[in-house]
């Protein structure tokens, strides 16, 4: 993890979960989602996802990151464990805290959904089954493979823009880098190093194929939101701040990895 994590706020967040539940474990299975100001639609995303998914009991956990309405009071009455982030800081950094309170808690698999709910969660299975197969470590959806209802033509164009800078700077075929509908082995977000607080989706993609883990795309539905709006801003800004984060993130792992290999060669000449 990153040395910046637990922060006080997380550890504050932390504190207040265990006092909620104690030591109770998760489900083998965790569907993870980050919410901020998301009463409108949360209720019937949590309501959708199931409690048994490819011979595994699945658990449903909400981060709400910092929500100034009843986002919490809703991840509590729709069965929700819920953890409840005092300062709104953005998705990455609610996600982060997720990633580390699941595999905290028992957790082998974690899969990410939005509280908007434009990612079909009857496709649940997608996600887990290459997991539990041995198939993948970490498994995404692609809205190019699969289908997205009623896209705006600049998100589509930087839809496959994105995809192709990826798999330019990776070496590895990717067709959709920010698709939240994702599922991972609980080990895999905990060892990438996660410094961004938004835009998390890329940092966490070329982390993972930067380091070499199994990714799988599955074809899976991009629905338009159910309530509210996007909290994503302009199309020409969040464009801007996504290829930054992608273009850090990759230079960010590839000065570890060239420091890594300088590391054991010098190692192994002096042994």
């Amino acid at each position: 993890m990153p040395t910046t994590f637990p922060s006080e706020v997380d550890r504050a967040a932390l504190e207040d979960y265990a006092a909620r539940y104690g030591d109770q474990p998760l489900a083998p299975a965790v569907v993870l989602i980050a919410a901020y100001n998301e009463e409108e639609s949360l209720g019937e995303v949590l309501d959708g996802i199931p409690a048994y998914s490819c011979g595994l009991d699945v658990d449903k956990l909400v981060v709400v990151d910092g929500a100034t309405d009843d986002t919490a009071k809703v991840a509590l009455k729709h069965g929700a464990q819920t953890c409840v982030v005092p300062t709104n800081r953005g998705q990455g950094a609610a996600l982060r805290l997720g990633y580390h309170l699941a595999a905290e808690r028992g957790a082998r698999y974690i899969v990410t959904t939005d509280a908007d709910g434009q990612y079909d969660i009857a496709e649940l299975p997608k996600l887990l089954r290459p997991l539990i197969d041995d198939r993948a470590d970490f498994v995404t959806g692609s809205r190019r493979l699969g289908s997205n209802e009623r896209p705006a033509l600049i998100r589509r164009v930087g839809t496959y823009v994105f995809a192709w800078l990826v798999t330019a700077l990776t070496g590895q075929h990717i067709t959709d880098t920010s698709f939240g509908f994702r599922g991972m082995r609980a080990e895999v977000p905990n060892s990438v190093t996660l410094e961004q607080p938004q835009y998390q989706s890329s940092e966490l993609l070329v982390g993972v194929l930067s380091r070499g883990y199994r990714v799988l795309e599955q074809p899976m539905r991009m629905l338009p939101r159910t309530a509210g709006v996007s909290k994503k801003g302009g199309s020409f800004r969040y464009g801007y701040r996504y290829a930054r984060v992608v273009l850090g993130t990759w230079w960010r792992e590839r000065r570890n990895t060239n420091r890594s290999i300088r590391t054991n060669l010098t190692t192994n000449i002096t042994a």
